[in-house]
């Protein structure tokens, strides 16, 4: 068995595998632009994050009923939990659903069906955050915010992504304080292709707990030794890292260098079907000793929004500690 890990920073859309693509465009009746699983695995070699989500919008076409939001979230748990994943923190996009005209309450209920059933059915725990697409308009977002709140007892947090260059966290404030307000816990992409300056404006505006991948605060010594002081999370994607060119290859990965700076990193697949592994497959890609994939997987725990099931964390902290190689 793997190393008990957390993965805090996985797209459930990001986890539609080609074969899983086909099966649901029958039986919606979806015509894909690909004649075969191949064809659509040839499609990922991507220049960046923009011809990536270019992709991913045009297959996330076949979901549209709770069946399919269902088995899409099931078949990502049951690889989750072969990769030592204990407990999962599951981002959504609901605006991406909306504008096919698919409601939220099929996307929530869908993912419910699945999530609500992980622990039994696959030893996983999970928490779902709901993401809003930073390339939309503030008032979608919020717009989007209102439409969640009969869902909001299956929702933990708010998140924001796609593409990032561009679009400030600061354009976000009024639907983060509006999240706050609810009760929310709150995450965001930043510095990931966006400048150092963008985590800073997450934090000071948006008022963040965790940053979802951060590689740019390297650049910024001043925000380092905050993100160190604070124990602020940042939630790490290598192989997607380098599949984005974010990072020309794993050898060059910043990884290292941000532990050695003594930052709170976890270590996650981000969008497991395109960027070539899950969880674990991340974690061996990288090569580190065994102290430092420890370190890794504690933090993954520590970072979990566990508050409400303290013995939770702690059992699998201790699963932590005593795992043997």
């Amino acid at each position: 068995m793997p190393l008990p890990k957390a993965e805090l920073h996985l797209h459930i859309e990001g986890t539609l595998e080609p074969e899983l693509a086909f099966e649901l465009a029958a039986r919606n009746g979806v015509e894909l632009p690909y004649a075969d699983t191949d064809a659509i695995r040839a499609a990922y070699d991507f220049d960046d994050l923009q011809s990536f989500l270019d992709l991913y919008y045009a297959l996330m076409a076949v979901l549209r009923t709770e069946r399919d939001f269902a088995d899409l979230a099931d078949a990502y748990l049951a690889r989750a939990a072969a990769q030592g994943v204990r407990h999962a923190e599951v981002f959504f996009d609901p605006q991406a659903h909306l504008a096919r005209g698919v409601s939220m309450g099929t996307v929530v209920e869908g993912l419910w069906r699945a999530l609500g059933a992980s622990e039994t059915r696959h030893g996983v725990s999970t928490r779902l955050i709901m993401c809003f697409l930073r390339d939309e308009s503030a008032e979608s977002a919020m717009d989007t915010l209102t439409a969640a709140k009969p869902y909001l007892d299956r929702v933990t947090g708010v998140g924001l992504d796609s593409a990032e260059v561009g679009h400030p966290p600061a354009k976000f404030r009024e639907v983060y304080e509006a999240a706050a307000a609810l009760g929310l816990r709150r995450v965001a992409h930043a510095g990931e292709e966006g400048p150092p300056e963008y985590v800073t404006e997450a934090l000071d505006i948006l008022g963040v707990e965790r940053i979802d991948h951060g590689l740019r605060c390297l650049e910024d010594p001043g925000l380092v030794a905050r993100l160190v002081r604070d124990r602020v999370p940042l939630t790490v994607c290598p192989l997607s890292n380098v599949r984005l060119r974010a990072v020309p290859d794993l050898a060059a990965h910043p990884l290292p260098a941000m532990l050695d700076a003594g930052l709170m990193c976890t270590v996650n697949s981000d969008d497991p079907a395109y960027f070539g592994g899950y969880a674990d497959d991340n974690f061996r890609a990288l090569r580190l000793t065994e102290e430092r994939q420890r370190e890794l997987a504690r933090n993954s725990f520590l970072a979990a929004f566990l508050d409400d099931e303290e013995e939770k964390r702690a059992r699998y902290l201790a699963e932590v500690d005593t795992y043997e190689w």
